[in-house]
């Protein structure tokens, strides 16, 4: 069921994943060149969208640190309320040159917050994701059900996938893995179905009927709102 999540995701202004390109591998013997530098924004979550939905003003000075795992830091990080919005990579692992880099990504991407990676291999680049913490409406991603999960669930709705701490779905106790099939009494068809009733409602208190593991249960989810555009 999971093995069809990967690029089906849909979310409440917070919607993606990075698309990070990978370099064709090596001929035998032929030494690959020096990667190039580069910032690579998260689907969904460019300049534009992060100064609309960013929880406060930049920082003056964002928190630059060394990182465990991608992964694992970015799962605690969500918990936490921080959203990943970019990906760098750098073609020198030297700290201070690798630091004063990402710190000034870091500021040009509003982030708040910049982890850095050592290379993993010999002539790979080192790397850095920066993240920020977002004001958001609903906080977590969803898709559309295969055929496979309808015809187990007996009807439409949407999966739940990444929840961010501290938003409206994480105060609800959504959980990934939960499957919405009713928006207040209204049965859920799809995830474009889905974003609009957010939309609509947000703001208001709303009641959501979920499937987990097996278990039907409501959650109610007092939706939050969009500052207004400057």
């Amino acid at each position: 069921m999971r093995a069809h999540r990967a690029a089906c995701w849909s979310a409440l202004l917070l919607c993606g994943c990075a698309q990070v390109s990978r370099p064709p591998a090596p001929v035998s013997g032929v030494q690959p060149p020096a990667p190039a530098q580069a910032y690579e924004i998260v689907q969904g979550r460019g300049p534009d969208v992060v100064a609309r939905l960013r929880a406060a003003p930049p920082l003056a000075q964002p928190e630059i640190a060394d990182g465990a795992t991608p992964d694992g830091d970015e799962n605690l990080l969500r918990a936490q309320g921080l959203v990943k919005i970019g990906v760098g990579r750098y073609p020198s692992s030297d700290v201070a040159w690798l630091r004063d880099e990402v710190a000034k990504q870091a500021r040009k991407a509003g982030a708040d917050r910049a982890l850095i990676y050592p290379p993993q291999a010999l002539g790979a680049p080192a790397s850095a994701n920066f993240f920020v913490r977002l004001h958001l409406p609903f906080g977590a991603n969803f898709r559309d059900l295969t055929d496979l999960e309808r015809q187990t669930l007996g009807s439409d709705g949407v999966e739940i996938g990444e929840v961010v701490g501290g938003t409206p779905a994480s105060e609800a106790n959504l959980r990934e893995g939960d499957f919405v099939v009713a928006f207040n009494k209204l049965l859920v068809r799809d995830k474009a179905q889905f974003q609009d009733l957010l939309q609509a409602h947000m703001g208001k208190r709303v009641t959501l009927t979920i499937r987990r593991n097996g278990t039907t249960m409501k959650r109610l989810v007092v939706l939050g709102t969009l500052a207004p555009a400057a």
